[in-house]
């Protein structure tokens, strides 16, 4: 949302906005464009000046008072996923969906486009290498690349947000069960990624990921008149721990690395193709692409010790970023660590999904806090039953995070891969100081 709020202000939008909690890093680039409010809180006499359109994020509630004054008052209310539709009715709009890889797959196609000299907009979640803000809305960019999220609008909308956005290519790069407090059934799941193909118009674009079961059932479906594509990993190699990508007999060594990535790199390519880059075109401008904020980010290594950040919280993304850091690193030990954090990972009913997830790990560890459950309003987990629904005798499962810091320090030995993955912050470990 205040990504949002710094792109309009950039389009000379005259910007106002409310919340309860602003931190860091909001914080500061709000109050460097002039955009912080006096207060935080919600006051509806700040409708009173009757704005032209109200943006309403996830963070707020069907009982807002502001929300409620808004009503009253007959404004124009709009979902951040209706307002993106609305800014971008007369551009061709690409949305990346999928349960896992969509962050990188964005951010491999605008790193790409910029570096080939292509006008775009776009929003990502996640800061990304030379773009200044997540968003950017302008007037004469004919295209806008969108990170489809497959959750609620708003909270008076329970669309999936990627329906809104109404692409004419649209990308899928997976399908595994995520936000069991919306979606209930795995079945019901599936149906959000179905409609979103369905609703491509004639004249559009799917591109899947071609080893999905799933995604291969609905690219089945698609109706005529839509051009379907599928994507897999390239064919690649590994040479002095850097993964390199051969197209027409020329060799594009990559910073990105782990077929997960790759496959999400091809992806990103076939996209590309359709905007009017080549293979070759493609390849040269990924080299120099590092990755998305806190997708398989380097936090810090020396010669002999290396520390990831991953945004890792799926059982599919799970095992395969373990599986990355282990094909890149065959002769190192690899301590996998992971914060059980989201919604999904904290219920008793879906820890199983995570079975074998981190089996290619030397140290597999788990981490949660008990404190975040009951914020949650979720049934406690004991550490028993993680181990359990982990199928891994050799996990070492921690809710005190002092502790888990100890076991990592003192296993943190020469020669060693560091993975830390969460949609959290681990309760505020410095994953720096780990090095």
């Amino acid at each position: 949302m205040h990504n949002l709020a710094l792109a309009l202000h950039s389009k000379g939008y005259i910007v106002t906005g409310s919340d309860d909690e602003i931190k860091e890093p909001s914080l500061s680039r709000l109050r460097a464009a002039g955009l912080l409010p006096e207060k935080e809180g919600w006051y509806p006499e700040k409708l009173l000046s009757k704005p032209d359109a109200v943006i309403l994020g996830m963070h707020a509630r069907a009982d807002n008072p502001e929300l409620i004054k808004a009503k009253d008052l007959g404004l124009k209310i709009y979902s951040f996923p209706e307002y993106f539709y609305e800014q971008s009715k007369d551009k061709i709009r690409v949305v990346i969906g999928g349960s896992h890889g969509k962050t990188t797959i964005t951010s491999m196609i605008m790193h790409v486009l910029k570096k080939c000299g292509k006008d775009f907009d776009y929003m990502v979640g996640s800061t990304v290498a030379g773009f200044d803000t997540m968003v950017r809305l302008t007037e004469k960019a004919p295209v806008i690349i969108l990170e489809g999220d497959e959750y609620l609008s708003s909270p008076i909308d329970r669309r999936p947000k990627f329906h809104l956005y109404k692409a004419h290519i649209g990308l899928l790069s997976g399908i595994a069960w995520d936000h069991i407090n919306v979606f209930p059934t795995f079945e019901n799941y599936v149906q959000q990624f179905a409609t979103f193909a369905k609703d491509l118009p004639e004249g559009g674009t799917l591109i899947y990921y071609d080893r999905d079961e799933e995604l291969q059932k609905i690219a089945n479906e698609m109706k005529s008149g839509v051009q379907v594509t599928a994507y897999d990993a390239p064919k690649y190699l590994i040479r002095d721990g850097i993964s390199i990508v051969k197209i027409e007999g020329e060799e594009f060594p990559l910073q990105v690395f782990g077929k997960h990535n790759l496959t999400n790199l091809e992806g990103a390519r076939e996209v590309c193709k359709l905007l009017g880059v080549g293979a070759k075109e493609f390849y040269f401008a990924a080299k120099s692409f590092s990755g998305a904020g806190r997708r398989m980010e380097l936090v810090e290594q020396t010669s002999d010790k290396v520390i990831f950040r991953d945004f890792a919280h799926s059982p599919s993304k799970l095992k395969a970023t373990v599986a990355a850091a282990k094909e890149q690193f065959p002769e190192r030990k690899i301590i996998a660590c992971m914060e059980l954090h989201t919604f999904s990972s904290l219920s008793e009913n879906f820890l199983e999904q995570y079975a074998g997830t981190m089996i290619d790990a030397n140290l597999p560890v788990v981490y949660f806090n008990p404190e975040t459950i009951a914020h949650k309003k979720l049934p406690p987990i004991s550490t028993t039953q993680v181990k359990k629904a982990f199928a891994n005798d050799r996990i070492m499962v921690f809710t005190n995070s002092s502790e888990l810091l100890n076991y990592i320090s003192s296993n943190f030995t020469s020669n060693s891969v560091l993975l830390m993955m969460s949609s959290g912050t681990f309760d505020g470990i410095d994953f720096k100081s780990l090095i």
